[in-house]
């Protein structure tokens, strides 16, 4: 939790972030994932100043639960003193103990951000779905909280004015709003409509520019001229120069095989790689989230 300090922007746990995606999928599988179409509604998490704290809190906290798909997992949540926003204590259930910061009892209604991103851990640990180290394993936790359909809570309790500042979760603002983006891409979502915050909108609006890139890098069709003319003279010189090594920034590599030509790329929806062969117009199937693509190799 940054609390008055200073907030970082841009993209410096991008991969990682991506990184999370791909394993999302592959731990739920693309039924799976669609099964989380519908984000939590913000009248189901929405916290006034009058509405009795525990109560409220339980009640956003059981929304929070049926969101992320965990009918057997009880919340009890508590309030203490601490320098993080909130901490998860997991067991083998079927309750689970979340303590949040003290700071929450006057500000309610960014409980449920706090709360998404604990019950979170509650499903990864669940699923058996980690990554090694702490700070990534807390972009894990921010990325499937989004690409669940309970992070925009954490976009949104994000604010920042010249005096005072306040931001939840391990991802930027702009991951954030890439991550949501990613999301809202593929339900088809626009939850531009649920954000209080003017640096989340604007996070997110940053963040979606991102997302679209990806969506538009050769070899895919919907890549503009620029691209397309830097991809045309690479595979120009991968194939007159066997064995030259790709520049590592190339979102595609080429392989000289002896069946012919082929090309990969990061999937713009899950960003598992695909491989293909070189040969012109090519409709491509995402083994892993089942994307049709269509690319001019």
């Amino acid at each position: 939790m940054t609390y008055g300090g200073e907030v970082v922007h841009g993209y410096p746990h991008i991969e990682t972030a991506r990184a999370a995606i791909t394993a999302l999928y592959r731990r739920l599988s693309s039924d799976g994932i669609r099964s989380y179409a519908s984000s939590v509604a913000p009248a189901d998490v929405a916290f006034s100043d009058v509405d009795d704290l525990h109560l409220g809190t339980q009640r956003v906290a059981r929304a929070l639960v049926q969101q992320l798909r965990l009918p057997d997992a009880r919340v009890i949540v508590s309030f203490r003193e601490m320098r993080h926003a909130a901490n998860v204590e997991l067991t083998a259930g079927p309750e689970y103990f979340i303590e949040l910061n003290n700071r929450f009892r006057t500000h309610r209604r960014d409980i449920g951000a706090a709360l998404a991103h604990e019950i979170t851990h509650v499903l990864l640990h669940r699923l058996g779905l980690s990554f090694p180290g702490t700070r990534d394993n807390e972009i894990l936790t921010d990325t499937a909280t989004t690409y669940l359909g309970a992070g925009w809570l954490l976009l949104d309790a994000y604010r920042e004015d010249r005096d005072s500042s306040q931001k939840l979760g391990y991802l930027t603002p702009e991951e954030f709003g890439y991550v949501l983006a990613k999301r809202a891409l593929v339900f088809d979502e626009d939850p531009r409509i649920w954000f209080t915050s003017p640096q989340g909108y604007t996070s997110y609006t940053k963040g979606s520019a991102r997302a679209l890139r990806d969506e538009q890098q050769p070899p895919l069709t919907t890549a503009g001229r620029a691209g397309r003319n830097r991809y045309v003279k690479d595979r120009r010189h991968a194939l007159d120069h066997p064995g030259t090594a790709t520049d590592p920034a190339s979102p595609y590599a080429f392989e000289l095989l002896p069946e012919g030509p082929r090309v990969s790329f990061p999937c713009p929806t899950c960003h598992q790689r695909i491989r293909i062969p070189v040969q012109g117009r090519v409709r491509a199937r995402c083994g892993l989230c089942r994307t049709v693509l269509e690319c001019d190799t």
